[in-house]
C-alpha cells in the first residue's frame, strides 16, 4: 500500500503525521468565515492569530534532511551514478 518511485516503495501514511504549524489557527480561521457567511470583519481575532502564527514560522528553517524528497534525490543520485 504504498507508491512506487523505481524499485523504492514509499508508505505516505507515515508521513501523514508529520506536525503542520498553524493549522490549529487556520482551521479557527475557516470555521469563523463559515459560520459568519464569508464575512472578514467577524473573524478578526481568528485572522490576527493566524497571521501572527504565520511570521514565527517565516523564521524558522526547514529541515531538509528530513523530508521525503530530500532522502529520494540523495537515493536517486547513489543509484544512478
Amino acid at each position: 500500500m504504498g507508491r512506487k518511485a523505481g524499485a523504492l516503495y514509499i508508505n505516505p501514511k507515515k508521513f501523514g503525521a508529520v506536525a503542520k504549524p498553524c493549522m490549529v489557527e487556520m482551521v479557527a480561521f475557516l470555521n469563523c468565515l463559515a459560520l459568519n457567511k464569508q464575512e472578514d470583519g467577524k473573524c478578526v481575532r481568528q485572522k490576527d492569530l493566524l497571521v501572527m502564527c504565520t511570521q514565527t514560522q517565516k523564521g524558522k528553517p526547514k529541515n531538509a534532511a528530513k523530508t521525503i524528497n530530500y532522502h529520494l534525490q540523495r537515493l536517486g543520485r547513489d543509484k544512478f551514478l
